[in-house]
């Protein structure tokens, strides 16, 4: 059991860690809008990476060469929403900057339910989390393989997860209240809109 809790704390962090669209897009959420809106899309991202954990154990090889045909039409899917969410977080920023509001805010910002399945959507279509799980899985060895460690790992993948984009929330939020002048809250939003746009084209071409 140890063995396994060990296995799916370093996979999960592992898939959670490197700093890619979506962890982008989670700080830039968090810092415009509340803790606890930020905190549930952090747990949204984590309740992705814990289904592919999940997926990965009861698949394995097999889920990994069904969704080997639409891996790249997720891939793009997940490009287009990636886009489409900087371009609005810059139209919005900029909007409101114009009009003498808060640039970080939004008209009608996500709720706490709305965040958790809007992060949870577009880390769903990144195959590459269930690639990832599929292949840790397939490399255990078969004393790991019960169904007891199975839970344990797929748990420890969640938490280490969820851990991490916690983190990640709670900085952007610490971000949103020291950026309290309109022109450095402009800056940010276009800034991460920006990078988001750079990260997602980075994907459409790996």
């Amino acid at each position: 059991m140890t063995e396994a809790l060990v296995a799916g704390l370093l996979a999960g962090y592992g898939i959670a860690m490197p700093v890619g669209a979506v962890a982008t897009y989670l700080v830039a959420l968090a810092a415009r809008t509340t803790p606890r809106t930020g905190a549930a899309a952090a747990l949204g991202v984590a309740a992705a990476d814990g289904l592919y954990a999940l997926l990965a154990v009861l698949g394995g090889a097999a889920l990994t060469e069904l969704l080997r045909p639409i891996a790249q039409p997720l891939r793009w899917a997940s490009v287009a929403v990636l886009v489409l969410l900087a371009l609005r977080t810059a139209w919005t920023a900029v909007r409101r900057y114009r009009a003498g509001l808060d640039p970080a805010a939004e008209d009608s910002p996500p709720s706490p339910a709305r965040a958790f399945l809007l992060l949870l959507g577009i880390t769903v279509l990144n195959p590459t989390t269930v690639v990832y799980f599929s292949a840790l899985v397939l490399g255990r060895t078969q004393a790991n393989t019960t169904a007891q460690a199975a839970a344990v790992f797929v748990l420890a993948a969640f938490l280490a997860s969820a851990s991490w984009q916690l983190v990640l929330a709670t900085g952007g939020s610490l971000l949103g209240r020291l950026l309290t002048g309109p022109r450095g809250r402009l800056a940010t939003a276009l800034a991460s809109a920006a990078l988001i746009t750079g990260l997602a084209a980075g994907l459409a071409v790996s």
